[in-house]
């Protein structure tokens, strides 16, 4: 039984309950490798001065985390800082027409690489968002762009699964396994706190 687990089991009122759900994200923050934060960050600014694209991809919850992402970096970025040389960011869980008929005919563990086979060009950035890391059609696809020379840029959680093994930058929230709630919520965080650092570095460096 995990952490969170044992605190819907208990007789505690709300009050405590979030008390301790609080406390447990603070904990699981706590934990992260900061440095693994300013090499992501580096690698995003990286993609942006060179004009590559950054291609975001999920399950789930983190679907809902990768198109957040794209919007943050990409069109809410570009209207806070104006600058002149935007993050190209496309989020690959956004058409659901293409999703089913890429699940329908080539299998769901193709559901991104076919989309990359389309847009993909050598030197482009994969953000994979992924509390396992063990999805298959996530590991597929930075299993592609590693092949294709690019470089794989991951949200993981867990124990990191195969995910984090095959990033180049891996951010990783060291949570019980099953435990999606509090991964997702840590990575939605990280994405604000990278954006927002960002956005700052570009104003900073324009003046």
């Amino acid at each position: 039984m995990n952490h969170i687990e044992r605190l819907c089991r208990e007789d505690i009122d709300l009050k405590k309950f979030t008390s301790d759900y609080f406390k447990y994200l603070y904990g699981l923050l706590n934990q992260i490798e900061i440095s693994t934060i300013g090499a992501f960050a580096k690698a995003l600014e990286n993609a942006r001065v060179n004009n590559r694209t950054i291609f975001l991809i999920g399950n789930g919850g983190s679907a809902a985390t990768a198109s957040h992402m794209a919007n943050d970096f990409g069109t809410d970025i570009l209207k806070r800082t104006n600058t002149k040389k935007p993050f190209k960011t496309m989020s690959l869980t956004d058409n659901c027409a293409v999703m089913l008929a890429v699940a329908n005919d080539s299998g769901y563990e193709n559901l991104f690489v076919n989309q990359l086979k389309i847009h993909y060009r050598k030197g482009d950035v994969l953000v994979a968002i992924s509390a396992s890391g063990n999805s298959s059609n996530i590991v597929e696809a930075a299993m592609w762009v590693k092949k294709n020379k690019g470089k794989v840029l991951s949200l993981v959680g867990f124990d990191g699964g195969k995910l984090k093994d095959l990033s180049d930058v891996a951010i990783h929230v060291k949570s019980n396994k099953g435990e999606y709630g509090p991964v997702e919520d840590v990575h939605i965080i990280l994405e604000h706190l990278i954006s927002y650092w960002v956005q700052h570095q570009i104003q900073k460096n324009k003046s």
